[in-house]
């Protein structure tokens, strides 16, 4: 059966937490406490839900909510970061004793997710070492990495992006729990900002309307590398990335411009909002060294 979203808000707080109270469930979803008595016993009725929580039949009519895999973007050099990546891919790089990467994968495998695929270019060999704890790895390769930009990563996953996470495979997680098992709609994470001069997005009633560099105001957001894909956005994706890189100037595109910019018109894009510490993005050595320590040494 399609869910509505209140219905499938409520559905996924009781799986991820178990059994909850309504004010628990108003908390959790943002509903009313009316609303959410309202579609309890809606999903009650159904027997989606008992008093432990969601039933059989409520994980069942989740089911095709399911994330289905991951696909990770990380073929880049990221020359911003040297000289550690001079012999180590940034995903690949230790924060702390860790891997970066390994905060997403962890992540992805406590929600269920254990399709799994790394986009690699840039020194491909040194993501083996992956296998060692992520046996079910697959990877793709990206023989183009060096001569365009991240799009072409994009396309290399082209035809595995239908009910599939996207992830930027240089940011380090701080809260897993913002991977989720399932998700009701395409969406990409995002930080609500006054004023940027960098890529920002413009949003409306939760829906990002456009995409562009510079702005300010209350439907300002920053954008992070995290982003999720329905079934049908993945089809559609598949095909305008391929159109849009073979375009002229489509090699120098990024790949989230296709369905916020070049596309926009064939995609309803929801804003997922996090907050500042949830995810750190590592761009430089400069930042490394603020937030490890052990690479605070003279070079």
């Amino acid at each position: 059966m399609a869910l509505t979203k209140k219905q499938f808000d409520i559905l996924d707080a009781y799986s991820e937490h178990g059994a909850l109270t309504q004010r628990q469930l108003c908390e959790l979803t943002g509903q009313s406490l009316g609303n959410v008595n309202k579609i309890v016993k809606e999903l009650t009725e159904l027997g989606l839900v008992d008093k432990k929580g969601i039933t059989e039949a409520g994980t069942e009519a989740m089911e095709p909510y399911r994330v289905r895999r991951a696909i990770f973007l990380a073929a880049g050099f990221s020359s911003r970061l040297l000289p550690i990546t001079l012999n180590t891919p940034k995903p690949l790089v230790r924060v702390k004793g860790n891997r970066i990467i390994d905060s997403l994968i962890d992540a992805c495998l406590a929600a269920g997710i254990t399709d799994i695929r790394v986009v690699r270019g840039y020194l491909p060999e040194q993501f083996d070492q992956l296998l060692y704890k992520y046996p079910m790895i697959r990877f793709l390769e990206n023989p183009q990495f060096n001569e365009t930009n991240n799009i072409s990563s994009a396309v290399a996953a082209k035809d595995l992006l239908s009910n599939a996470y996207v992830f930027e495979a240089d940011l380090l997680l701080a809260k897993p729990r913002l991977v989720k098992r399932y998700q009701y709609s395409s969406n990409i994470l995002g930080i609500k900002t006054e004023r940027t001069d960098d890529w920002c997005v413009v949003v409306e009633d939760g829906v990002i309307v456009e995409e562009k560099v510079g702005g300010e105001g209350d439907n300002i957001w920053r954008l992070l590398g995290i982003s999720y894909w329905t079934g049908e956005d993945g089809r559609r994706l598949s095909e305008d990335l391929v159109r849009t890189y073979q375009a002229p100037g489509g090699r120098e595109r990024y790949w989230e411009q296709v369905p916020l910019l070049y596309c926009r018109d064939r995609y309803t894009v929801e804003i997922r909002e996090c907050e500042e510490e949830d995810i750190t993005e590592i761009d430089t050595f400069r930042e490394l060294r603020q937030i490890d320590r052990t690479y605070d040494i003279n070079l």
